[in-house]
């Protein structure tokens, strides 16, 4: 009866399946185990599964066996560090669910390890035992000809259909032909025992221990029928040639936080890099001939590392500079890139190449950031000026709707700068690939620019939760090299591949994605976890404005400041790509909250001292009620500030950019108009009319007459459906809005405050168990409505908004991200446009129409909306996955309506949003004169600051701006007496050649340095 070839498949995985059970010959248990000095036996529970446990034991190999084909196997009940001791070295190996069996070294030995009773992906084991502790003697020969067999079977699955199948097929049962199988009973029992189906029968005979392994006759079977494999599949690749090329890079992902504490992480990279290392270091002869490579980013990691465990960092370094461990990313951690400031990312950059060179004498072309969630526009131009002109991730293949035209491409960012970047489609677990045909076939056939390039990258090894590359990843390298049909697959290094890239950029036409990569999944992250947002925007705001000062009171005669960059790492680590996107544990966010909150205080503390200094450089005269104000912008901006003593001030007055002026404290008199009741607050500038229901009835510009609103603004919404269908903390459904409750009926509504600088009414709403303390503020001189919004929240699954209908009409509106603004349909005609319902914004978002607009400002939120004249903001979800208290309890934020004349450039929306997120500083003082001081300026075009602050190398400061808007003009710098600029310096405080044109060009980064002389 002939079968068909599935059929035939089918009998092979079963005869597979017989022959792994010979692949041992010998096994011996390792016994005398202790746990934290406590006796324990193999089988045995862990007393307690708490922390860090320390197993010990002693093994010994029998004579005979030869070490070449001795394994320890292990498995410790959970994830582990395990070290073997030998007389004259100690090697240190990765114990988890993909790392069981280990080469050793010499016949007797020590092992210790730390093992948690967890699995790598943060999964509590809840009942770990010591499950296996043995020496095994591996037949090499069984060994070699079950995986060939397997990576055959693999090949015939996922070439269906392809003419090579049958020959595949053919083959391998001819091979099984040649076998001699061993059948005598107590010994065949014996192995044959772990089968599935032999483990399903009531009773098992009694089993012979230690069962023969093979004759050596029967060795030799074994042995002409590998070779036999290798000559047909040698003869099958001339007659059906490899079909494309991947060029392979072992890889660990390991998130720096997620289902998981960062203490944990410290102890997976660890066992991760260990185990990577003894790859490049083992003695078997796949290893030597295998050409192994390995890639780990983050800076942050090998920083930790040099202090966690200084003698594996200097094996990584060894490992570097042989070629086998490449380094790459160039950035401190692998951020999100939605929500940091242009500044931040800067630092990622500056901070992590300048670690890398120093550490291992090399910068990175290719940024790493496989799996962050969507980037921004910003990016590419920062990378350039960094030194990295190529990027990887694979996330956009995650997009739910559409998908980006290309997988290798020019990706343009909004001033221009372009980066070569890939990406690839592997089915089976993306990232964290397998050197198997499915992943090899897949992802070369999936490859969309394969017609231009010839190659593919290909990240293979266990990661999200760490692990990397299993020995038997570098076995089945070498034998798929014999392979028909399927594509070339060679370890490679990842800068390799792009420079082979590159090189074909310049010849074939590749496409172009300009803009941010906005991805289509995962919009919940720009929301989820508020406290640590919030905790965040403060902390690298605080630094900025701590530099600022620092480098302001250093033009006026102090010293030169010293670098943050210690404090700036604290934050950077923060802006990991699962930590500010809010989709970790709790435990995550209890570290990330206190060392945000710790670098913001520190940051603060800068900026006081600071501020003493430049009040101590102010020259004497004869005010002795003094108030002095800083700048720390380089926007004009109108005085409102409150000093240490609890006094408020808004007047009429303006301080000029990055400038300082003194005050007497009498002279600064409230702009006049302020009235206040419970149904309306106005001044001479807006008018706001507050309804019955807590609402803003209308909202009136002064200067142009116009009604800003459409309808009611600052409805409170809560979507008690959102629900996502998976990533609970990380989605929110297209559906969300279809089942919504809005909070119409306050508590109470009252005037709090009707001083002459500021006037303010409190709404209280409640929803089921949580509150909303909501307080519409506005100040003298201003001309925005702040909602000051305290939240008290204790409901789960559901999502609180505010949204705003505005009398304009357009068809895009505007939002601030890193270094300038993205513009987003505000209508619905293409799948793109539908897909972003919900879009990243930092300060600010607008719609204006020719002569007025309107925007929403906020101190700490992200996650906006802007669909047809409505404007949202998202304020709270609270999932339960993976904190089922996420969001659990109180915060504080502002958001504010700003109506203006002009489009949001015109009417200083992004000036505005400034001013709420970084209110001027102001500081006590007597015996001063009365002045204005501007210790640095620029002229021409309205540029933003991105930094001002100490070079790194100690030599002077490093002042950097960015063009906010689009366009492009004059620009210069002034700077006092005594200093001067020079020439044009990237972000990495090195000189560049910029080319020619106008000084200051769309939304272009531009830095120098300012020295004394």
């Amino acid at each position: 009866m002939a079968l068909n070839i599935e059929q035939r498949i089918d009998r092979i995985e079963v005869r597979l399946e017989e022959l792994g059970f010979w692949r041992e010959r010998e096994t011996v248990e390792i016994g005398g185990w202790t746990i934290n000095g406590v006796p324990i036996a193999v089988g045995a529970p862990w007393p307690g599964r708490d922390g860090v446990q320390g197993f010990a034991a002693l093994a010994g190999v029998p004579g005979h066996w030869p070490l070449g084909e001795t394994r320890l196997q292990l498995d410790l009940g959970g994830e582990a560090l395990v070290s073997l001791r030998y007389a004259d070295e100690i090697v240190s190996l990765g114990n988890d669910p993909y790392h069981k069996e280990f080469h050793v070294r010499a016949n007797s030995f020590g092992i210790e390890a730390e093992a948690v009773a967890r699995l790598p992906f943060g999964e509590p084991v809840r009942s770990p035992h010591l499950n296996v502790a043995r020496l095994a003697w591996i037949d090499p020969a069984v060994s070699s000809l079950q995986l060939r067999l397997r990576l055959i079977v693999e090949t015939a699955q996922i070439l269906e259909g392809h003419e090579v199948v049958p020959h595949l097929v053919a083959a391998a049962e001819e091979a099984f032909y040649m076998l001699d199988w061993p059948s005598g009973t107590q010994d065949y029992i014996a192995r044959f025992a772990p089968e599935e189906g032999q483990q399903r029968i009531w009773q098992l005979p009694p089993l012979k221990a230690n069962p023969a392994g093979l004759t050596e006759d029967q060795r030799i079977s074994v042995m002409k029928a590998d070779m036999f494999l290798i000559d047909r599949l040698r003869a099958l690749q001339k007659r059906f040639p490899p079909q494309g090329e991947i060029v392979l890079t072992g890889h660990a992902h390991i998130d720096l936080a997620w289902l998981w504490p960062y203490a944990e992480t410290r102890r997976k990279m660890r066992r991760t890099f260990s185990t990577a290392v003894s790859l490049m270091e083992g003695s078997n002869e796949y290893l030597a001939r295998s050409g192994f490579r390995f890639n780990q980013s983050t800076a942050q990691y090998y920083a930790q590392i040099e202090e966690d465990d200084p003698a594996l960092f200097e094996r990584i370094r060894a490992k570097v500079k042989a070629g086998g461990w490449e380094t790459v990313g160039g950035m401190w951690v692998e951020p999100d890139t939605n929500m940091p400031t242009g500044e931040s990312l800067t630092r990622q950059i500056l901070y992590g190449q300048r670690y890398f060179e120093q550490k291992f004498g090399v910068r990175h072309r290719v940024c790493w950031l496989p799996d962050c969630f969507g980037f921004s526009g910003g990016l590419p131009q920062l990378l350039r000026q960094g030194g990295i002109d190529s990027f990887f991730t694979i996330k956009v293949n995650w997009n739910e709707t559409n998908t980006i035209p290309g997988d290798l491409f020019w990706w343009e960012g909004i001033d221009g700068s372009r980066v070569l970047a890939h990406t690839f489609e592997n089915p089976w677990h993306g990232y964290n690939g397998a050197v198997n045909p499915l992943c090899i076939a897949s992802t070369w056939k999936n490859f969309k620019q394969k017609t231009v390039h010839p190659a593919s990258l290909l990240a293979v090894g266990y990661g999200d939760g760490g692990g990397g590359v299993p020995p038997e990843y570098v076995e089945r390298e070498m034998q798929l090299r014999d392979f028909p049909a399927l594509p070339a697959a060679r370890w490679g290094r990842v800068e390799d591949f792009f420079a082979g890239a590159h090189d074909t950029a310049k010849k074939a036409q590749l496409p172009v994605w300009q803009g941010d990569i906005y991805l289509e999944l995962h919009r919940a992250t720009l929301t989820s976890q508020s406290a640590v947002k919030r905790a965040h925007r403060q902390a690298e705001r605080a630094l900025i404005t701590a530099e600022t000062l620092g480098s302001i009171a250093a033009l006026l005669g102090a010293e030169q400041p010293e670098s943050l960059e210690h404090i700036w790492r604290v934050v950077l680590k923060n802006e990991f790509h699962d930590i500010l996107p809010g989709s970790s544990i709790a435990e995550v966010y209890d570290d990330a909250e206190r060392e945000l909150n710790d670098a913001c205080g520190r940051a603060l503390a800068r900026q006081q001292m600071a501020l003493s200094t430049i009040v101590g450089k102010l020259p004497d005269g004869d005010i002795d009620d003094a108030v002095v104000v800083v700048n720390p912008s380089l926007s004009r901006r109108p005085v409102r500030v409150t000093t240490t003593d609890g006094a408020h001030f808004a007047s009429a007055d303006i301080m000029p950019p990055l400038g300082i002026r003194v005050f007497s404290r009498i002279s600064l008199e409230a702009q006049p108009g302020l009235s206040v009741s419970e149904a309306h607050i106005e001044n001479a500038h807006v008018r706001a009319m507050i309804g019955l229901d807590g609402t803003i009835s209308s909202l009136v510009h002064k200067a142009t007459g116009r009604e800003a609103l459409a309808g009611r603004g600052n409805q409170l919404w809560v979507y008690p459906i959102d629900k996502p269908r998976n990533w609970d903390a990380w989605d929110i459904e297209d559906d969300y809005a279809r089942k919504g409750i809005e909070l119409i009926r306050p508590e109470s509504i009252k005037v709090i405050e009707s001083g002459p600088a500021r006037a303010a009414i409190r709404v209280v709403r409640r929803f089921r168990a949580s509150t909303v303390t909501q307080t519409y503020a506005l100040e003298a001189n201003g001309s925005r409505l702040d909602i000051v919004t305290e939240i008290d929240w204790h409901d789960r699954h559901c999502l609180l908004r505010t949204i705003t209908p505005v009398s304009v009409r357009t068809t895009h509106a505007t939002f601030e991200h890193a270094n300038g603004v993205v513009r987003r349909t505000t209508h619905d005609n293409t799948s793109w446009d539908q897909a972003q319902f919900e879009v990243p914004g930092h300060r600010f978002v607008d719609m204006s129409e020719p002569g007025f607009g309107v925007a929403l400002l906020n101190d700490a939120k992200y996650g906006h909306s802007a669909k047809g004249n409505v404007l949202g903001l998202s304020l709270v979800r609270s999932p339960v996955y993976p904190d089922p208290l996420a969001d659990e309890g109180g915060q504080r934020f502002t958001y504010a309506l700003y109506p203006h004349a002009g489009d949001w450039y015109e009417g200083r929306v992004r000036e505005e949003a400034e001013d709420l997120n970084q209110p001027l500083l102001a500081a006590t003082a007597s015996g001063v004169a009365h002045l204005t001081l501007e210790p640095v300026g620029t002229d021409g075009i309205p540029a933003a600051l991105s930094g001002f602050k100490p070079a790194e190398d100690g030599n002077g400061l490093i002042f950097r701006v960015y063009e906010p808007a689009g366009r492009r003009g004059d620009f210069a710098l002034r700077v006092p007496n005594g200093w001067k600029a020079g020439g044009s310096l990237s972000i990495l405080e090195e000189p560049m050649d910029r080319g020619e044109g106008a000084e200051l060009r769309p939304f272009e980064v531009r830095t120098w340095r300012i020295s004394r002389g």
